[in-house]
């Protein structure tokens, strides 16, 4: 089972490399995974559908399942189970999954773009609608629920080139993420209830759950919710006939086996266990009724061929609903007869309308006649499936009906209110309009219509073996359906007894059901021999309620108020952005202070030494003065000041690893404020801040004074112990390290760093993006290709005489010499711009500054450093060559690039957290192993180090791309600007700076 859903996800991955080498021949060896699982799944199929198998793990004859812990504290799990709804829906899931893939290989043209992710995602969703059924854990379920609405979303927007494709997308998209998220409260507010989240152990307490209240009705109906929306039932049915967009083989595996089919299989899931629930029958029964009803009669005006099935898939999928949350042994069989019944023969219309569009071009019933005359193997296939979907005798889709007429009629007989037999009469309404679009759908793709053949290309075997394997499937079952009965009867047995025996047959006698199926076929035929009539009536009635224009006009208004909020915050002022965030953050806990009491301390302590009063008055001293600062880089330097503060007090507090890792910090953002700050003007203000300044102030020091509250109420208010007070035992007892600070990070609170480093590594990202139009920057020139004193050169500064500086003759000496210069690239730097002790000062200590990162990173679990401070300390010596050097020597130094660094990073972090599950472990769990070495002696090495190493390449990633982004990038803009500036207006620019007290910072 779960080998079945790795290979489905790996083979995903890899799945664009294959299309690569083997083009659309690719969608083969897709094919052959699910097909392989299918093989596999028919083999054992006997441990699934066992006689009265237990709900709970652990007992006799329970299904196999499989429970990997992933989060305990929270009580999640992966827990995966397979009885036998869930191997029903397998079956279909892997089968029709299979032939579809092998449709695909001729469906699509040897240079069809992007079928590699198309295979891709379309296995992909067989996966995740694997993980769907066989999920026995809510979240678990709902995961691969979500997974499978971007999947969909990305598989109907396949021809993003067109405006209907990617709104179809979206609307899909949109109402079944909604639905989603409805569904995941429903299922919180259950799995709180019950004090669990496995679904196996819900439905064993279901009995006394529907006691417990309110609480779970409401739970369920969110549930619903979710299943109706997945499912396309009204008021929700409208995204589905948008996705017709997709490529008919998306359309045939949405339809018949995917996506759709996860509403109906959560209604059958809960229905064991909930449909006594108060919110079950209104919403399954009448929403269900609804759909049925308004989804047949839609498709009957319907002239695009797959648009006939996929508002008849409306209508099937109501059906369905209503079916299998029935309740009762006679609804369970029915609704599972049912569902395998559609799956086959709406696969099979769909992949002939596939072929029909592939052939002929078009899919319009007015255009089409004649086919079956030319294409007569496809005709017969699509003349059965067509026949199975209404209804008609020997078929699947007959003896799946009569069982649900018997159940319908059996409810009608036990039920004393006029309910039973309106829903018993809906069904047969519903049944006759299904027998009418079914028969509209063979006359407008096959009969003659009085007209000349519509010119169709012969059919090749490969490109009909998949319709006609599951048409042998529609008349084989039909024929004889005991294995089919045979297996969905051990979900029959989860109902209560109801006095009949239900079981599928072709032959139940003459019965009241079979009397339904006469009529249902008569009104059916009068429906389709007056067709023209009915169209006519249609057209005449007006609709009242269009599902899809209120959403158009939901979406609508939503953008409206968007743009009306956006225009009024969004102002393009970044001191209303920060008045805005600072009120709010002022208010809010303020308001919890005053009106709830919050404790304050009764003792005040000023300062443990007179070293913290020092800190604590340089600290004030930096904030005021980045206040009264004018120019950018006054104020930077003065709000470094503050940082470079905090690093002292930490370090005065016995915290070396914490002042370690500020004063690192500090260093490399006032680097990267300084880079920034050559492209903004030199003063502060463009204009003084006239009356607000008193509002800033106020604002500022409120904004302080409530924080210090906060903090200090916090404090106050605890009442258990410190759970900080255990960390030293855990740190050195489970962590394996004497430095509690980044045993923490690497180990009891690793999942906190693995979220810190994957921020960081989006934030590099989204520096770069900022800054480069193209690529990254990743490409290096190298500096023997550049002209030696060329890089950044300015206008030669004049004495008073007029004649060239004897400094900047002395710099040209130098940088033309003929020996190696310092530094690599130092030399193309233009002579004026390069500093002779800087650069000798970058060639003894950079070495030395790397080596001592490593150390950091490695000597971190016991003594102070780590991760973190080496990888910032490793930044910190490329930035000292890239303030030595320039760009160029920037590239020597970085010989890869930023994102292989954060790419490499992250893959190692993410690595030390899988390799322990895959060795029986939990996620990131820490091993400990002490092994000797000749050289080094007895070593005790702890494998949360590697785990360490990855946060070190991902910080040394970030700086890199601080540098290439704020430094390299503006360096060579500017210096193409330079190049293209006349010498005269470039010293006239300059003469005027200087007279008037501006300039741009370099």
């Amino acid at each position: 089972m779960l080998i079945v859903l790795i290979a489905l996800f790996a083979i995903a991955l890899i799945a664009p490399l294959i299309f690569r080498r083997l083009g659309r021949s690719a969608f083969y060896v897709l094919a052959a995974v699910p097909a392989a699982a299918f093989v596999w799944l028919v083999i054992t199929f006997d441990q699934y559908t066992g006689e009265g198998q237990s709900l709970l793990e652990g007992q006799p004859n329970a299904p196999p399942s499989t429970v990997f812990q992933w989060i305990p504290e929270l009580g999640l799990e992966l827990a995966f189970r397979m009885d036998t709804l869930s191997a029903v829906l397998s079956l279909l899931i892997l089968g029709i999954g299979a032939l579809v893939l092998f449709y695909c290989a001729r469906y699509f043209k040897q240079d069809e773009a992007n079928i590699g992710p198309f295979g891709a995602q379309l296995l992909a969703f067989a996966g995740a609608m694997f993980g769907l059924v066989t999920a026995d854990d809510m979240i678990l379920l709902f995961i691969f629920w979500e997974l499978t609405t971007v999947l969909s979303y990305l598989l109907i927007g396949y021809s993003r080139h067109r405006l209907a494709a990617r709104r179809a997308a979206l609307q899909a998209l949109i109402v079944t993420t909604f639905g989603g998220l409805t569904m995941l409260v429903g299922m919180i507010m259950l799995g709180q209830t019950a004090g669990t989240y496995r679904i196996s152990e819900i439905m064993a307490l279901s009995g006394s759950l529907l006691s417990a209240g309110m609480v779970v009705d409401v739970a369920i109906g969110l549930i619903l919710v979710g299943a109706l929306t997945k499912s396309a039932l009204i008021p929700f049915h409208f995204w589905l006939p948008g996705a017709m967009a997709a490529p008919t083989p998306v359309s045939a595996y949405l339809h018949a086996a995917a996506m759709v089919k996860a509403g109906i299989y959560l209604v059958a899931r809960f229905a064991p266990g909930f449909a006594d629930a108060a919110s079950w029958t209104p919403m399954v029964m009448a929403l269900g009724l609804a759909t049925m009803l308004i989804g047949g009669w839609r498709a009957l005006r319907q002239h695009d061929l797959k648009l006939i099935l996929a508002y008849g898939t409306v209508s099937q999928l109501g059906f369905l609903t209503m079916v299998v949350g029935l309740g009762g042994p006679g609804g369970a069989l029915a609704g599972l007869g049912l569902l395998v019944a559609h799956g086959l023969f709406k696969a099979t219309l769909f992949l002939v309308v596939g072929i029909i569009d592939h052939q002929s071009g078009t899919r319009d019933i007015r255009k089409l006649a004649g086919i079956r005359r030319t294409a007569p193997a496809l005709a017969v296939i699509a003349t059965i499936a067509a026949a199975s979907m209404a209804g008609l005798p020997p078929l699947l889709g007959f003896v799946a009906k009569e069982s649900v007429f018997e159940a319908f009629v059996h409810q009608a007989e036990i039920d004393p209110t006029p309910l039973g037999t309106l829903l018993l009469a809906g069904i047969v309404a519903g049944s006759a309009l299904t027998f009418a679009y079914s028969a509209r759908f063979v006359w407008g793709g096959f009969a003659l219509k009085g007209k000349d053949a519509t010119p169709f290309k012969r059919v090749e075997k490969s490109f009909l073996f998949a319709p006609a394997l599951l048409t042998v499937f529609t008349v084989g079952l039909g024929f004889w359906p005991a294995p089919l009965d045979s297996i969905i009867q051990p979900y029959v047995t989860l109902f209560e007894p109801d006095g009949e025996d239900s079981y599928l047959a072709l032959w139940h006698g003459f019965s009241p059901a079979l009397l339904l199926s006469a009529v249902t076929i008569a009104v059916g035929l009068l429906l389709f021999w007056f067709r023209a009539q009915v169209e006519r009536v249609q057209a005449k009635v007006p609709s009242v309620v269009d599902a899809e224009r209120g959403y158009k006009y939901t979406i609508g208004t939503l953008d409206d108020v968007a743009v009306w909020v956006t225009g009024r915050t969004q102002r393009g002022s970044l001191a209303f952005y920060l008045f805005v965030i600072l009120t709010m953050a002022i208010l809010t806990p303020l308001t919890a202070i005053v009106f709830y009491d919050a404790p304050l301390p009764d003792r005040w302590h000023l300062a443990d030494s007179p070293a913290q009063v020092v800190a604590g008055v340089v600290i004030i001293l930096g904030a005021l003065a980045a206040l009264r600062a004018t120019k950018r880089f006054m104020a930077v330097l003065m709000v470094g000041v503050t940082g470079y503060g905090m690093a002292l007090i930490f370090a005065l507090q016995g915290a070396p690893d914490l002042a370690l890792t500020q004063m690192l910090v500090e260093t490399i953002v006032l680097v990267a404020f300084v880079l920034a700050l050559r492209s903004l003007p030199a003063r502060l203000w463009q204009r003084e801040p006239g009356r607000y300044r008193l509002l800033r102030a106020v604002l500022g020091i409120s904004f302080g004074l409530v924080m210090a509250a906060i903090a200090m109420s916090s404090m106050a208010s605890r009442v258990a112990v410190p759970v900080s007070l255990e960390y030293p035992a855990l740190a050195y007892n489970d962590g394996g390290g004497e430095n509690i600070v980044n045993v923490t990070l690497v180990d009891i609170r690793a999942w906190d760093t693995y979220g810190e480093i994957s921020v960081l590594a989006i934030a590099a990202t989204g520096i770069a993006s900022l800054i480069f139009i193209r690529g990254r920057g990743d490409t290096r020139q190298r500096a023997e290709s550049v002209k030696s004193g060329t890089v950044d050169r300015g206008q030669e500064p004049l004495d008073e005489f007029g004649r060239e500086a004897a400094a900047l003759e002395l710099a040209r000496k130098f940088s033309s010499v003929s020996r190696d210069a310092w530094l690599v690239a130092g030399r193309t730097l233009a002579p004026e711009r390069r500093s002779i002790i800087f650069e000798v000062v970058t060639r003894l200590l950079f070495h030395s500054i790397i080596i001592f990162s490593i150390y950091l990173l490695l000597a971190g679990h016991n003594l102070p450093g780590g991760g973190f401070a080496g990888g910032l300390m490793a930044g910190l010596a490329l930035t000292v060559r890239y303030l030595a050097g320039g760009r160029f020597e920037l590239a020597e130094a970085s010989p890869v690039s930023a994102g292989f660094l954060l790419g490499t990073g992250m893959a190692t972090a993410s690595l030390t957290a899988v390799v322990p599950v895959l060795m029986g472990g939990q996620i990131l769990q820490t091993a400990i192993l002490e092994f000797a070495l000749p050289v080094f002696g007895d070593v005790k090495f702890v494998t949360s180090t590697i785990f360490d190493i990855g946060v070190y390449l991902v910080v040394v990633g970030l700086v890199l791309d601080v540098l290439r982004s704020l430094g390299s990038e503006i360096d060579e803009r500017s210096e193409g600007l330079s190049a293209t500036d006349d010498p005269e207006d470039m010293q006239a620019q300059q003469q005027e700076h200087t007279e008037s007290g501006e300039g741009v910072v370099r």
